[in-house]
């Protein structure tokens, strides 16, 4: 047994590759580390490209207090299976497949039997996680991966690999709620807080599913590119009173990615009797929800986290077919530290999408 942290994690034989965080300073540098060989129900593949998402950042620099050093981050893996067990069904070499923000879990509560393993008291992370057999899960920003079938996602063949990454993330993050909150029906009215990662995609999907779609931001400064770029209908300052009060009792719902601390009730002011605000952004301080922002008007509050696997190959399947991909900025191994510099500056247009295989390269 190795140890790693003051804690004991089990070796593996296969020889990986990456680049870990080992403190708080939340700094990458090249890691040697090793992945387990390839089980009868395992896929193991080859990682061509990973996005980069927020959390990333959270996790490199222990923001949550649940980091086990050194990490390896990266949850929006995309590439090419080069080995299956013996008992694999669902893939062959040569798949161009994905992984998301899990690995695996009980597969057999309750949460797991519905579909909804994001939900499982026992998932395991794609990184930052001790997996089923004692090790520690290290993420995509590497050149190897070895998953569980029933974890793996299949991509569409027309749906580039490098712009459909962050979709394992960012993509299912907001059509799971979509999808389970009636978000999804041609001719309603959507309205979509905050235009980032998950706020750019959240506006893609919503037009595919023939919705209205207002963008809601602090200012005016990204309203051309939502309405020119992104196809939004409508765009409205969250910071101007004259134009919250022109668009109250208007939207059927609203997905919330805004992780700062804001306040909620005049965005609950903009919905419809009935109408629902779903939250899957996560700011660190607790919302104020005034009673009567609900209360008046039978509107709903509510939450999400990622989606299950089926939803998740249900997402990347219908961004298959409605051409959705992530608007992305494609980068070099070697840029990954100044990336995060400029993530945490929201200096990105959406994603930074890290290019593995052709600049992740081992230290000789």
């Amino acid at each position: 047994m190795a140890t790693e942290n003051g804690k004991k994690v089990a070796e593996l034989p296969r020889k990986a590759f990456g680049l870990a965080a080992h403190d708080t300073s939340g700094h990458l540098s090249p890691f040697a580390f090793s992945r387990r060989n390839t089980g009868e129900n395992d896929v193991a593949i080859k990682i061509l490209y990973c996005g980069i998402c927020h959390s990333d950042l959270h996790s490199m620099k222990n923001e949550w207090n649940n980091t086990i050093y050194p990490i390896v981050p990266g949850h929006e893996i995309a590439g090419e299976v080069t080995e299956v067990g013996s008992k694999v069904s669902k893939f062959q070499v040569g798949d161009k497949v994905g992984v998301g923000c899990m690995v695996n879990s009980c597969q057999s509560c309750p949460g797991c039997k519905m579909g909804f393993e994001n939900y499982c008291g026992g998932m395991i992370l794609t990184y930052n996680s001790i997996d089923k057999d004692g090790t520690l899960t290290y993420g995509g920003y590497s050149d190897s991966v070895t998953v569980d079938q029933n974890f793996v996602i299949r991509f569409p063949e027309n749906l580039p690999l490098e712009k459909g990454a962050p979709l394992l993330c960012a993509g299912i993050t907001v059509y799971s709620p979509m999808k389970y909150h009636g978000l999804n029906e041609k001719g309603k009215h959507l309205g979509v807080v905050g235009l980032g990662g998950l706020g750019h995609v959240a506006v893609k999907f919503g037009k595919a599913f023939g919705m209205k779609v207002t963008v809601i931001s602090r200012s005016e400064g990204k309203k051309q590119e939502a309405v020119e770029k992104l196809g939004a209908d409508g765009f409205l300052v969250s910071s101007n009173p004259d134009e919250m009060k022109s668009a109250m009792f208007t939207m059927d719902g609203i997905i919330n990615t805004v992780s700062a601390s804001h306040s909620v009730a005049p965005l609950l002011a903009l919905l419809k009797p009935n109408g629902k605000m779903i939250m899957v952004g996560a700011p660190d301080k607790p919302l104020e929800v005034p009673a009567f922002s609900l209360i008046f008007g039978g509107k709903m509050l509510a939450g999400s986290c990622i989606g299950g696997i089926k939803d998740t190959q249900e997402m990347i399947d219908f961004a298959g077919e409605h051409n959705i991909t992530a608007d992305i900025e494609l980068i070099g191994a070697d840029y990954v530290n100044e990336a995060m510099e400029r993530l945490a500056r929201a200096d990105v247009r959406y994603r930074f999408v890290i290019d593995i295989a052709n600049t992740l390269k081992p230290k000789i």
